[in-house]
């Protein structure tokens, strides 16, 4: 009986075993069908400074989304001519860059979703995009430098195109920075564009090698006390201030012009990642407060800026923003030039 029951158990023991590994290799075959594919991480190009940037990644890494994205960094004529040339089969999921970017490219192929969730902005939007920053233009000086070199404060623009400013001044040219669009754009509203172009040519004359393609290089040539007037986004000039530098800011009787970035989801139909909306809202949702400290210029209702950083003459221009309406301002002044 002893041997009889061992040999039973012992057969019993091996039946268990085997059916054991049966079901396991059925679990196993199972959850391998049934495995999803890994979620791709959302590309997102952009065009943006590494202040806002990281305010983005921010609110990316904080709400859930760490390691689901891949961030990459481009100038704001290249991502431009990547959205020109590659249309919807750009690897972006997602994009950032200046909005009159974005509509120009939506109008010609439409290539960009309809946001999914809702926001409310003090200025009307198109539906598929969602601001992230606003830049504001002024004038700026250098006080010391100013001092030094006898000459009274611009109030306008148009003053730096007078005589005794060449020389003396540093402005972003109109080919190659999207701040010096807002100088131009200020000018133009003014005085006309056949009007407006020569003076916008008459400044970038007077500042002669100091004309910049950087939109903060004017600021960084009178921080450095080589030029004693500029033209730039204003919040950079307050922020030095606020340091106890020799920089105040000035704003222009022709009106503080603003530009926008926003955020935009590449529409690739059923290829569309489903994380690219979520990353879009997080990124407004989450990133606003950040990014406004480093950009204060309110674009959300119930947004407040400090006083210092509120232009006295906020404008927007009285055509819509594209890439061919920047490129006609360009022919105008590079007219003049010649």
């Amino acid at each position: 009986m002893k041997r009889i029951s061992a040999l039973s158990l012992t057969v019993m023991a091996a039946a268990v075993m085997g059916l054991t590994a049966c079901g396991d290799k059925a679990q196993d075959t199972s959850k391998t069908a049934a495995k999803a594919e890994p979620a791709k991480q959302v590309v997102i190009y952009t065009n943006a400074d590494e202040e806002a940037q990281q305010a983005m990644k921010n609110a990316l890494d904080n709400n859930g989304f760490k390691g689901a994205y891949l961030m990459q960094s481009f100038g704001t004529s290249e991502l431009g001519g990547k959205l020109a040339a590659e249309g919807k089969n750009i690897e972006a999921d997602l994009v950032t860059i200046s909005t009159y970017y974005i509509d120009s490219f939506q109008k010609k192929n439409q290539m960009f979703q309809n946001l999914t969730f809702k926001t409310e902005p003090i200025n009307p939007m198109p539906a598929y995009y969602a601001p992230i920053l606003g830049n504001t233009g002024a004038l700026f000086v250098n006080t010391q430098v100013l001092k030094e070199a006898k000459l009274p404060a611009p109030t306008a623009i148009a003053d730096l195109a007078k005589p005794e400013y060449a020389g003396h001044i540093s402005v972003p040219d109109i080919m190659g920075s999207s701040t010096s669009w807002l100088m131009t754009q200020a000018v133009l509203s003014a005085q006309g564009e056949e009007a407006g172009a020569k003076t916008i040519a008459a400044i970038e004359k007077n500042a002669g090698s100091h004309l910049e393609k950087s939109g903060s290089a004017p600021l960084k040539k009178l921080r450095a006390g080589e030029a004693a007037v500029g033209f730039g986004l204003r919040h950079q000039a307050v922020a030095d201030k606020a340091k106890g530098l020799p920089i105040d800011f000035i704003d222009p009787v022709e009106g503080n012009f603003q530009l926008m970035e926003a955020v935009a989801v590449v529409d690739k139909g059923a290829q569309t990642n489903a994380n690219a909306q979520k990353m879009a809202e997080t990124i407004i949702r989450h990133g606003r407060a950040e990014l406004i400290k480093f950009y204060p210029v309110a674009l959300y209702k119930g947004e407040t800026v400090s006083a210092e950083n509120k232009p006295a003459k906020p404008m927007l221009y009285k055509e819509p923003l594209t890439v061919e309406l920047l490129q006609a301002h360009q022919k105008l002044v590079k007219g003049q030039n010649q």
